[in-house]
């Protein structure tokens, strides 16, 4: 038991050690800097796969539809982002869902689709937002490549929860540093 604690601390200490991180600056760069964009913002990073967690962990008929649904949602904000000015409250909203949606997977909220799937809509609708907000030159490449990146991050968290499956400490244990990681960027962003 000792070793399977040092082990869940040794995951979460540097994540909550490091400072958030919110990369979030102008993505000019196209594809390659927007696939780059989800795996070096903290915020999107552990969002990301927290909805692969939580597609593993749920009951749908198709584990697909909540990934699915969160990027249509992304790929929604983008182009919002893109053609309105984004609010203040944007990065705290999406702190809000790293925190959000670490509690669903630390406690395995359950939920059927018709509240799930919209959520994680929403969820992709503000993390987009905020990256259609800060695209600059090349939009199309750059918001493929984020996209792609989240896609790929959805599949590693699924592949984590997969193999975390009946194993509830450890996916509490990665839901509880999720949320505790919203929590420092809700600080962060306030």
């Amino acid at each position: 038991m000792t070793l399977r604690l040092l082990r869940a601390c040794a995951l979460i200490l540097p994540t909550l050690a490091a400072g958030p991180a919110f990369a979030h600056g102008v993505h000019t760069e196209g594809l390659g800097a927007g696939f780059a964009h989800p795996l070096l913002g903290l915020d999107h990073l552990v969002a990301m796969i927290a909805i692969g967690l939580w597609a593993a962990q749920s009951d749908f008929a198709r584990a697909w539809a909540l990934p699915a649904a969160f990027l249509g949602g992304m790929a929604a904000g983008i182009g919002l982002g893109l053609l309105t000015e984004l609010p203040a409250w944007i990065e705290p909203g999406v702190a809000a869902t790293v925190l959000v949606l670490g509690l669903v997977v630390a406690l395995a909220v359950p939920m059927g689709a018709t509240i799930a799937l919209p959520l994680a809509a929403a969820f992709g609708l503000l993390h987009g937002a905020a990256h259609g907000g800060e695209i600059g030159g090349s939009v199309l490449p750059t918001a493929l490549g984020m996209l792609a990146a989240s896609a790929v991050l959805h599949a590693a968290g699924f592949a984590m929860g997969r193999v975390a499956a009946g194993r509830v400490a450890v996916l509490r244990v990665g839901g509880a540093a999720i949320a505790a990681s919203g929590v420092a960027l809700i600080i962060a962003a306030g």
